[in-house]
């Protein structure tokens, strides 16, 4: 186990490329189960959780090769072994092999989802679209029972908008007999990544991206060659911490139009963003304003950038307020930011964020992805050394950070963790 470790203070400058959309990531791979001959996936970023669904789809008999960021999966000798424990526990979007086997195969066997901490997020609108469909769904022993004797389409009107389950009914729907209806569809980009590489594999799929996604049932997939989109939410990582700590910093390979919101919201702050086709520069904001941010549903504000940018808003004039309306528990990075000297209160789903203030280092540790990210900006602004435990889950979602901080100029590095911090660590 390790920690980061960050000497703060350093105003970081240079060209930064962004690595492939870990949220498409975690959909595209189970997504090629459905096929029956090689599919490749080329950019995939390099994190934990593309090593751990690598290592599932192997679980069950497929023959993975994965080299210098391209993926190719061989799905023709899987069978649908059950998958109750083990590494599904380590991630959230290991129910994506729900859909994707239960299309396929009829059946599928998954233990309930792992990945971070961040309250209820239930998966009943998933079951509620493979009901639909026709298969039987049963919680037995920790684990998801699915079996159907056929699927046949259907429409389903999802109650709360979900990617999870957009995605899922699609992936369980493109093999199914018939027409497939999902109404109240999630909109965002990685509901079009999924649905374009389902296509290039033969499915017939319309309205991805709208929220209305139609879906005729086809008798088989093939192989086929698919690039992933960038990672938005990295890339507007380093857009708030170019805001915070940069003096110039060049964002490459993006799709500015999946950043509207944090760059309409940065640039409320009094931060210099210039964007072209596929990056972003940031300049070196002179003051910050305060600004009040709500998330929603894409396009709305993501609530994965809420907690980067309430490291961001410590070094804005006046009071902030970020109110989360997706998940009610992303407020865990606060406490840690307070260690910092941050001041902030939270008042149910809102943190009232006020500033500026001097961060000062600190220990602290990420509770998940993005309270880790949030602490990495922290760090980045605050006056000494932060140490940051937790690093297992800031590094399920960026590539290597490490790596692409020190080129900007910072001083970031790992040390492991000595057999008393771990002691500390299993007993809080």
């Amino acid at each position: 186990m390790e920690k980061l470790k960050i000497a703060g203070g350093y105003p970081l400058k240079g060209t930064v490329r962004i690595s492939g959309a870990k949220n498409s990531a975690v959909a595209l791979i189970p997504a090629t189960i459905l096929a029956d001959s090689p599919v490749t996936i080329e950019g995939l970023p390099d994190i934990s959780d593309v090593e751990i669904l690598k290592g599932l789809l192997e679980e069950i008999g497929g023959t993975v090769q994965f080299t210098n960021n391209d993926m190719t999966v061989d799905p023709s000798a899987m069978i649908s072994m059950p998958l109750p424990n083990g590494k599904v526990k380590k991630l959230r979007a290991s129910y994506y092999l729900m859909g994707a086997m239960l299309g396929r195969f009829k059946k599928a066997v998954i233990g309930l989802p792992g990945g971070c901490h961040l309250g209820p997020r239930p998966i009943d609108q998933h079951i509620k679209g493979f009901e639909a469909l026709g298969a039987k769904v049963t919680n037995e022993q920790g684990a998801i029972y699915l079996r159907a004797d056929e699927l046949v389409g259907a429409r389903i009107y999802l109650d709360v908008v979900s990617v999870g389950a957009t995605i899922n009914i699609m992936l369980a729907a493109v093999r199914a007999k018939g027409r497939t209806v999902i109404e109240n569809a999630a909109k965002e980009p990685e509901i079009i990544d999924v649905a374009t590489l389902l296509t290039n594999m033969g499915a017939k799929i319309k309205g991805a991206g709208t929220d209305v996604i139609r879906i005729e049932g086809v008798d088989e997939l093939h192989g086929c060659r698919h690039t992933i989109i960038p990672d938005r939410i990295e890339a507007g990582t380093y857009l708030i911490l170019g805001a915070a700590v940069g003096e110039g910093i060049l964002i490459d390979n993006i799709i500015p139009q999946h950043l509207e919101s944090l760059i309409a919201k940065l640039r409320e702050m009094g931060v210099p963003i210039e964007t072209k086709d596929d990056q972003a520069f940031v300049g070196k904001a002179s003051a910050f304003k305060p600004v009040d941010v709500k998330t929603l549903v894409y396009p709305g504000f993501p609530t994965d950038l809420q907690q980067p940018l309430t490291s961001l808003l410590t070094k804005a004039e006046g009071t902030s307020m970020v109110t989360d309306t997706i998940y009610s528990a992303r407020f865990k990075h606060i406490d840690e930011l307070r260690r910092m000297n941050a001041n902030i209160k939270v008042e149910g789903r809102s943190a009232i964020i006020s500033g500026p203030v001097k961060l000062q280092g600190a220990k602290v540790k990420a509770s998940d992805l993005r309270a880790g990210a949030a602490l990495v900006i922290a760090g980045l602004i605050a006056e000494g050394v932060t140490e940051i435990t937790g690093v297992d889950h800031i590094d399920r979602g960026y590539s290597h950070l490490v790596e692409k901080l020190n080129g900007l100029g910072a001083t970031i590095w790992r040390e492991s963790l000595t057999k008393e911090e771990i002691d500390q660590m299993k007993n809080a």
